[in-house]
């Protein structure tokens, strides 16, 4: 059982915003995992992308990545679906470097599509970042399609497992609040684990934080005091199946969330 715990980005306790400080500040709190947000743009040099793997190899903190929200694989205008694409291929770019193991985004919108004429279209564009990463020598960094919390948005845990299973190179990235919200405020750990344990990778990699959601799904994130959802069902699978896991706080507390679930764990 390995189990990685630790924030979204830059802790808020850190001496500055940088990803290097992140770093730091991660190991003083005896966290072991970092998601480095791309989320408003891939702004990383590639010699920052060497300082950051270094010095998370050093400091023995897991790296992973989330790709810049402005991505839309289904959109109706080409040029957006390129622009999609090319921000997917350089943070896998930027991963690859600094030796994160996976790159999490938001695949699509189904728009006036319907859910399988979506997928069809996610699999095609995921199929074609793949080999185009394969062209540029990058084949140890996986795409990582998140479970999405709006019911307009491409996503739930089916369709996420589903290309993963027919796409080599393409993973699952779990939001437990987001499957709570899209689901009406309910959540099944059990199922939810057994469907990702059913793809070749069996590290599951996800994202964690508490939801305000309405009947169209998700509406913001919240502490994991909120109990929406409750975390204890989690912690038990993990424990019960000694599950290989990264968990990653969206927590509006980052590092104060990430300490309380990694308390959780360790009574």
């Amino acid at each position: 059982m390995t189990i990685y715990i630790g924030t979204g980005g830059t802790p808020t306790s850190a001496k500055d915003r940088s990803t290097l400080s992140g770093l730091k500040r991660i190991h003083e709190l005896r966290l072991n995992a970092m998601e480095v947000e791309f989320v408003y743009g891939v702004r990383m040099s590639t010699e920052m992308a060497e300082d950051v793997g270094k010095l998370a190899k050093k400091l023995k903190i897991s790296l992973s990545i989330h790709a810049p929200y402005y991505i839309n694989l289904t959109s109706t205008e080409k040029k957006k679906i390129e622009a999609s694409k090319k921000r997917i291929i350089k943070s896998c770019e930027r991963g690859h470097v600094m030796g994160a193991k996976i790159v999490v985004f938001h695949p699509a919108y189904y728009g006036k599509l319907t859910a399988e004429v979506t997928y069809e279209r996610v699999k095609k564009e995921c199929e074609e970042i793949v080999d185009r990463l394969k062209e540029k020598g990058i084949d140890d960094v996986i795409i990582g399609l998140e479970t999405t919390g709006k019911k307009s948005q491409f996503g739930n845990i089916d369709e996420c497992v589903r290309i993963a299973k027919e796409v080599k190179g393409c993973g699952v990235c779990v939001d437990w609040a987001h499957v709570y919200a899209r689901n009406g405020g309910d959540i099944d750990y059990n199922e939810v684990i057994d469907k990702v344990l059913s793809l070749k990778n069996k590290h599951i990699h996800s994202h964690f934080s508490g939801i305000k959601f309405s009947d169209k799904g998700e509406r913001s994130h919240l502490t994991i005091s909120s109990g929406q959802p409750e975390y204890e069902g989690l912690v038990k699978e993990i424990k019960k199946r000694k599950l290989d896991i990264t968990l990653i706080s969206e927590s509006p507390n980052l590092e104060t969330d990430a300490l309380k679930l990694k308390e959780m764990l360790n009574k």
